[in-house]
């Protein structure tokens, strides 16, 4: 292989073909590797007649890289991106960049960023959205960690990145340590409520309003023209409009009601908790999936477990324009959540992360562009240091003329025992949020009486203890 490369990628899986073809595509040489034989083989065939080539070592991988060398590292998080940085290394010089573009833990990207900063290599984790479509078209990209290697990465990044509307790349660099992967752990967070919620719309529209696939298909068509706008609430319309060949049924009917997951949701809740920041939206979509994991058990319960009869006698058309909003209310406590996530993770880690900023790097390419970003965008450019998004001025507004419906929905489906874990959830996140007073007083009387932790008072400075028996 001739050193004419600008960029190489080991790890040649669907994401990481699919981002050398949208390199290529963009003017770039390329450079691929991967241990497994198969794998160079598929990438040297894809590769054929464009600017790029496969090494059949990482010595020779090294060696096809134009100086300072670009390394995007696609293989799964964990253990298998130490091996790569381990086995790479003795090849890199200093001023060479290397890029996890994994869903890695935002600790171990700085815990790597640490291991090499004695050595030169710079070291970046980049948040990459927008699945193998967005890989091969334009995803939107998160970077951050050594700042060094922006400059250098910039207009490959930026070049490959899905355009918002407007042209703006959804590419910009995010901040230092292991930001990027951060906010992107948090933008599935974000991915998970928001899938939950839309489930729950579409569960109640079919069990308690008894509704088939296609005509509820045919409400979220409707609902994907307005402020619901997404690619979340597009993508469920054709899931649901999709009849199975075979039998001519809702191929969503045929599906097993089993979610997996592979951890970032269940990360973003644990950083959540770790950082004292109330996110029940994240928490309550990760718990819904290993719920839906329980089927046997939940089978077995199914006759065990009295609830109340789903009958329905309502408007059928006004309660879905109830949900509708319901759902946006819901959805506007997902990002105000996972927005205050980033906050209090940019204080304690000391990133500068510009909020407005990230939000736009969303607009596009990943799988929470939506229509609502722009009003999210919209909020903290009127206020970058915004405590909350619920309480900026329009969305306060809006919440307060929407908020009834979401109170409607929630008591509807709890009279009717339809499990809605995330209207329930956003429903008690606005109410608790909005409260001036909350019933912690006596939890913390409770804690003092058992524990002698101290309270503190209303009407006099300092913390008091009570022998409350």
């Amino acid at each position: 292989m001739q050193r004419m490369n600008d960029i190489g990628i080991i790890g040649l899986g669907v994401m990481g073909e699919n981002l050398a073809l949208n390199f290529e595509r963009n003017g770039f040489g390329v450079a691929g590797f991967d241990t497994d034989a198969a794998k160079r083989a598929s990438f040297a065939v894809r590769m054929e007649g464009r600017r790029g080539a496969v090494a059949g070592d990482f010595g020779a991988f090294a060696d096809a890289l134009v100086r300072p060398r670009r390394v995007l590292v696609m293989v799964p998080a964990g253990s298998a991106v130490d091996d790569v940085i381990a086995a790479l290394r003795p090849h890199l010089g200093a001023g060479d960049i290397l890029i996890d573009g994994g869903n890695s833990h935002f600790a171990d990207t700085a815990r790597r960023i640490g291991a090499l900063q004695d050595t030169g290599v710079l070291y970046v984790g980049c948040g990459v959205s927008g699945g193998e479509e967005g890989a091969l078209h334009g995803p939107a990209l998160m970077p951050g960690g050594d700042a060094a290697a922006w400059p250098h990465l910039a207009p490959q990044l930026r070049a490959i990145a899905a355009k918002a509307d407007d042209g703006t790349p959804c590419c910009d660099w995010v901040g230092a340590g292991g930001s990027g992967h951060f906010v992107k752990m948090v933008h599935n967070g974000i991915e998970y409520g928001d899938m939950q919620a839309i489930c729950e719309a579409y569960w109640l529209m079919r069990e308690l309003f008894g509704m088939p696939a296609p005509a509820i298909g045919a409400v979220f068509t409707d609902w994907n023209r307005g402020e619901l706008a997404s690619y979340l609430v597009q993508i469920t319309a054709d899931i649901l409009a999709h009849a199975d060949p075979e039998t001519g049924r809702a191929l969503v009917d045929l599906v097993l009601d089993t979610a997996e997951q592979k951890g970032t949701g269940k990360w973003a809740s644990q950083s959540a908790l770790d950082l004292g920041v109330t996110a029940p939206a994240m928490a309550s979509a990760v718990f819904a999936r290993t719920l839906s994991a329980a089927k046997l058990e939940r089978v077995a319960a199914s006759p065990v477990l009295a609830g109340p009869p789903r009958t329905f006698a309502g408007d059928r058309s006004e309660w879905i324009g109830r949900l509708r909003r319901a759902l946006f209310v819901t959805k506007v406590c997902c990002y105000a959540q996972g927005l205050q996530l980033l906050r209090a993770a940019s204080k304690e880690h000391g990133w500068d992360l510009r909020l407005g900023s990230i939000v736009s790097l969303w607009r596009a390419g990943c799988i929470i562009r939506a229509k609502l970003l722009d009003p999210v965008r919209g909020a903290y450019a009127r206020n970058p240091e915004l405590v909350n998004l619920l309480v900026d001025e329009r969305f306060a507004a809006l919440l307060s003329d929407y908020q009834q419906d979401l109170r409607e929905v929630v008591a509807i489906a709890a009279l009717h025992g339809v499990a809605v874990p995330a209207f329930m959830n956003a429903l008690a996140y606005y109410d608790g949020y909005r409260s001036g007073t909350l019933p912690a007083n006596l939890l913390q009387a409770q804690r003092d009486y058992f524990g002698a932790h101290g309270y503190r008072r209303v009407d006099r400075p300092g913390k008091f203890h009570t022998q409350w028996n």
